[in-house]
């Protein structure tokens, strides 16, 4: 299991949202750029960014945005109000080694379905692709949290698997920007329903111990740490030295 670390940006800041509430916010003294070269001077080869902005339907962050990742090596997985299949073949195209899509795939029956036809060309568009599914008592949540969607979990989930999608960013909602612990229930309940998924764990990470137990877990590919980095809980160096001995590699 990878811990990728995370980077949340609002108006051009760093910051971490508590339960993803806009009004509940931390702001890091550190630029993007800065903790971006921080990661990758410790040996991150993958780094997590969202634009909250992008994520209300806000664009104002992103050229700054993208100025940034395109001066780093880092692999970037990145995602924040990504509604168009134009808008996925942009960002594949200009080197965003995974994009994440919520808010379109889930609203818009047909989305999933054109995406996935991008597999057919020489570019494998939808190999870049991580379907991110936010939880909050088993109630999708989408448009940055602000919305439920009818949809079942597990429905949603088989759908994504029928059309060739098996990387899962699932967070729990209850859990993040809170510090006390993973989702192991629910991120349990995922790996049981499915042999195939590659799933990544979000939210609520504290301590070594929280990624130890996830780990325990036998089958999530990677998890998002971010607000206990920030917050001295997990050093850099720690994610080091256990990345180093994970067997996954970008």
């Amino acid at each position: 299991m990878y811990i990728i670390p995370a980077i949340d940006v609002l108006d051009k800041k760093v910051v971490r949202l508590r339960e993803g509430n806009y009004q509940d916010v931390t702001t890091y003294d550190i630029s993007l750029d800065e903790q971006i070269k921080k990661y990758y001077a410790n040996g991150t080869e993958l780094v997590h960014i969202i634009d909250l902005n992008g994520a209300k339907g806000d664009f104002s962050n992103q050229e700054y945005l993208f100025d940034i990742i395109r001066k780093t090596d880092m692999k970037v997985q990145y995602g924040g109000g990504v509604r168009s299949i134009d808008k996925v073949k942009e960002l594949v195209d200009a080197g965003i080694y995974r994009v994440i899509v919520g808010t379109q795939a889930i609203t818009n029956p047909t989305f999933l379905e054109e995406l996935a036809t991008l597999n057919q060309g020489p570019v494998k568009y939808a190999d870049h692709i991580v379907i991110a599914i936010d939880v909050l008592d088993e109630v999708i949540k989408y448009s940055g949290w602000l919305e439920s969607s009818p949809i079942k979990l597990i429905e949603y989930i088989d759908k994504c698997l029928a059309l060739g999608f098996f990387r899962f960013l699932c967070t729990d909602i209850s859990k993040d920007g809170k510090l006390g612990g993973a989702g192991v229930e629910l991120y349990k309940k995922l790996l049981d329903h499915s042999p195939i998924i590659k799933l990544i764990g979000s939210g609520g990470i504290s301590s070594m111990k929280d990624i130890e137990e996830l780990n325990a877990l036998g089958r999530i590919e990677s998890v998002v740490v971010g607000k206990a980095i920030y917050e001295n809980k997990i050093s850099i160096e720690e994610i080091k030295d256990w990345n180093l001995k994970a067997l996954i590699k970008f």
